[in-house]
């Protein structure tokens, strides 16, 4: 059973930080690239970034290039996402997702920026 369990979520003042957690397992979590993604209330799903299967391949939506930091640790099946001088408009809730083709999903985490 595939498992991808988002964690690190919460309120953060504009300007703030929070650093994602994705506890994977139950498939080859080397093999497959992965994303993060996250979506509004009431608006689509907004892809933010991807990273290559060994790491070394990073890639950033233009908003939050040169804030956002994804990085993955093969050893320990985890992704995480560092988000830096956070605004109000990421205010989202964040899906770590598996592969290109987004083939599974986590339950989401929370982000609210806000003062």
């Amino acid at each position: 059973q595939v498992l991808l369990v988002e964690s690190g979520g919460g309120l953060v003042q504009p300007g703030g930080s929070l650093r994602l957690s994705c506890a994977a397992s139950g498939f080859s979590f080397s093999s497959y690239a992965m994303n993060w993604v996250r979506q509004v209330p009431g608006k689509g799903l907004e892809w933010i970034s991807d990273v290559g299967s060994d790491g070394e391949n990073t890639y950033y939506a233009d908003h939050v290039k040169g804030r956002f930091t994804i990085s993955r640790d093969n050893t320990k099946n985890t992704l995480s996402l560092q988000m830096d001088s956070l605004k109000p408009e990421d205010t989202a809730v964040y899906y770590c997702v598996a592969g290109f083709e987004w083939d599974w999903w986590g339950q989401g985490t929370q982000v609210t920026v806000s003062s």
